[in-house]
């Protein structure tokens, strides 16, 4: 009696198939849920980055029950009348002296005239009449003053 090796045919092709077989497709789905938290935390950060976007000199701007401007296509020019009176082009603090060349350098970079005037509520009429006439003479015809929403109405209530 001989012992022997009996070898199947086709054996090792049908080991391969299955094996084939077993592995899992590739997933043609998208996978939204690292999507969603990124998204998430982008909307985080710019809720609590934008309120600080606002910027400006702080002033006590007096109330009115005036309705509040359109808005423009172009970034509006402010120019702020501190409590101490000091003057300011957007952020920026500008000597008095300067004041009327540096409108005219920035009128002749926009295409619009308008300004936004911005005046501390203790300010002197007198003042914020001069800082118009300043503005009137860099080259801004058309000028906004800005208060706060609120004030009395003149009508017997208060707004």
């Amino acid at each position: 009696m001989g012992a022997g090796v009996v070898k199947a045919e086709n054996t090792g092709t049908t080991r391969r198939r299955r094996r084939a077989r077993r592995h899992p497709k590739a997933m043609s789905e998208i996978n939204v849920t690292p999507f969603v938290d990124v998204m998430l935390v982008l909307l985080i950060i710019f809720m609590v980055a934008a309120p600080m976007l606002t910027v400006g000199v702080p002033v006590e701007l007096p109330k009115t029950a005036a309705q509040a401007l359109p808005h423009e296509q172009q970034e509006p020019l402010v120019v702020t009348l501190a409590a101490d009176g000091e003057v300011s082009i957007m952020t920026t603090s500008v000597p008095e002296a300067d004041l009327i060349p540096r409108l005219r350098a920035v009128a002749a970079e926009r295409s619009d005239d308008k300004v936004f005037l911005r005046a501390d509520g203790t300010i002197p009429y007198e003042r914020v009449v001069q800082v118009m006439g300043a503005l009137n003479a860099g080259g801004f015809s058309n000028i906004g003053l800005v208060t706060d929403a609120g004030g009395p109405t003149f009508d017997g209530g208060d707004g």
